[in-house]
């Protein structure tokens, strides 16, 4: 009994959990990614919101960039921190512009990948993840 309330962290669990955590958010996005991805590549008109007045098509590449992308870089655990910007923003604008009007139910899915995204920005890819092989190389080097 003691060990469910139990604050410890058991580092590895942490690890693996941020494993699972980070492919499972990736390939979810990669979903809604790779659907724009098709509809910018299939030569179709675009109808896409026209963000900042950049235009529709640049739009919707700034959308399939983040959420194709930015979600196989988070994926393989590759820049993550960085990844996750262009993703945090696009979840920013789902929220407040494309969905501003709409309740909350409309918003909710948006909301769940921008606390996602937000922890990512702040606790990393964790042990298992390309960036943690270039961080400890790079710290082998510097010895």
């Amino acid at each position: 009994m003691r060990k469910l309330f139990n604050t410890n962290f058991n580092q590895e669990g942490v690890h693996m959990m941020l494993l699972v955590l980070r492919v499972a958010i990736a390939v979810f996005m990669l979903v809604h990614g790779y659907q724009k991805l098709q509809y910018l590549t299939s030569g179709a008109p675009i109808q896409f919101m026209d963000l900042f007045g950049i235009g529709t098509t640049a739009s919707l590449a700034l959308a399939v960039f983040a959420e194709f992308f930015c979600s196989i870089f988070l994926l393989l655990g590759f820049g993550t921190r960085l990844a996750v910007v262009p993703l945090i923003v696009t979840m920013l604008i789902a929220i407040f512009m494309v969905h501003g009007a709409d309740p909350f139910d409309k918003k909710e899915l948006a909301y769940h990948y921008l606390v996602v995204y937000l922890f990512l920005l702040v606790v990393g890819s964790g042990k298992y993840s390309v960036d943690y092989f270039i961080s400890r190389n790079q710290s082998r080097r510097r010895r």
